[in-house]
């Protein structure tokens, strides 16, 4: 976590063996096995060993505890049973909630949100990453205050103007998660303000961004490095990568481009995170072209893709931005399965299948993508000095010389190129 920001003291440590409950309420489309193994992956992102998995049907959620009284025992009998340490619903629980079972089942509850924030919390590395997570961390707890906070009495020191006599020790830590909260954004608001004047200094340029966008473990930081070369953390691993990651590449017709490998999406990703990581997202929202990789191995493939999606309009993404799908891990699919995903995405111009491990269908995905980006740029006849040897090099570097001819004094070439760099190339 960020300086200054400290876990409570009876807050889980890695290594604690855990249950995880899901709270099945109807309605969703998803598998509830590959719920359950999605929310053990998170888990165990953390150092979490996950001892058992139990789903319940919940007819009637209960303001106290959303799961039934019995269900509860039952659960409490489990915990009891397995020296269990730690319960994870998937499910957003209230305050009351949370602590009411935590009463009953006596041990460490926390709820899907609370989850994510953890593994957010031991993965950012960057400065801007801690800050966000940090601030969505305690937007999330200044809700939660039912006992004192330990740590935010360690940070007091003895400034005596931070709680007056008679001043509840929770209203104080909610003052206090105020101001620290205030002051987050504002230094949030300056990175954004940076990161608009680097972005605004490649529009100019102007570049062309892709970013790529999925589901968490989609395979988006595998294809990052296959295709740039960078190193970029890539594992088997839920949300590997937080911080974003821009590198600058080349492809046919297009001498540069950014590509940007940015956070995974996840179902029910937190309100909280949506809102602080608003300034990363912005590369997402301003791209001129998204690839949104899918794990075609995962049994919930299409709901993941429909939580992507959802999440691209939560922030701001138009349905009109150009988007390819990159159906990736054909090397986990069977000869059937490989076959028909291979015959589906032949017959689409904005899907390529491909494998980013082994690197099976990448040349696909480039030809396309440069297609896809060139589509605009128009045929040009520009005739330069035989001895214009810079002009011809910003010619080359900047379009797809098509044909050269000599004519005389004179060398002619049929380039193809945006139009914004024809008018470029007249400046001169």
């Amino acid at each position: 976590m960020s300086a200054g920001f400290e876990r409570d003291a009876d807050e889980f440590a890695r290594g604690a063996s855990a249950l995880i409950v899901l709270p099945d309420q109807g309605g969703n489309i998803r598998d509830n096995e590959a719920r359950l193994s999605e929310t053990a992956g998170l888990a165990e992102a953390i150092g979490v060993t996950v001892v058992d998995r139990v789903a319940l049907r919940v007819r009637a959620p209960r303001a106290a505890t959303l799961i039934g009284g019995g269900q509860v025992e039952a659960l409490a009998e489990l915990v009891r049973d397995k020296d269990l340490q730690l319960a994870v619903f998937d499910a957003a629980l209230s305050p009351i909630q949370q602590r009411n079972l935590e009463t009953t089942l006596k041990c460490k509850v926390i709820d899907r949100t609370g989850l994510i924030l953890e593994i957010f919390g031991e993965r950012a590395r960057t400065a801007e990453g801690r800050l966000q997570v940090e601030l969505a961390h305690l937007d999330y707890q200044a809700g939660r205050l039912v006992r004192s906070w330990t740590h935010l009495e360690r940070q007091r020191g003895g400034f005596g103007f931070l709680g007056g006599p008679g001043e509840t020790q929770i209203e104080a830590d909610r003052r206090l998660i105020r101001d620290r909260m205030a002051r987050l954004r504002r230094e949030l608001d300056q990175v954004s303000r940076t990161r608009s004047l680097h972005r605004d200094r490649r529009q100019r340029a102007p570049w062309p961004v892709i970013a790529l966008v999925g589901y968490t473990n989609a395979g988006k930081s595998t294809l990052f490095n296959r295709i740039t070369g960078a190193d970029v953390m890539a594992e088997d691993l839920l949300f590997a990568t937080l911080d974003p990651t821009l590198r600058q590449i080349a492809l046919p017709g297009i001498d540069k481009a950014m590509l940007s490998d940015t956070v995974g999406f996840v179902s029910e990703l937190p309100t909280q995170l949506v809102a602080a990581f608003k300034a990363t997202l912005e590369e997402v929202v301003s791209a001129d072209l998204l690839i949104h990789v899918r794990d075609v191995a995962h049994p919930d493939s299409d709901a993941q893709r429909s939580d992507v999606e959802k999440v691209l309009e939560d922030i701001g993404v138009a349905e009109t931005t150009p988007r390819f799908e990159v159906w990736n891990k054909l090397d986990l699919l069977d000869d059937e399965r490989r076959a028909t995903a291979l015959a589906d995405a032949d017959a689409r111009d904005d899907v390529v299948a491909l494998s980013a491990l082994t690197g099976e269908g990448l040349d696909t995905l480039v030809a396309k993508v440069a297609a896809r980006l060139t589509a605009a740029h128009r045929r040009y006849r520009i005739t330069l000095d035989a001895g214009d040897g810079a002009g011809a090099a910003w010619l080359h570097q900047h379009g797809e010389v098509i044909e050269q001819t000599i004519e005389g004094e004179a060398a002619v070439y049929e380039v193809r190129m945006a139009p914004a760099d024809h008018a470029r190339f007249l400046q001169r």
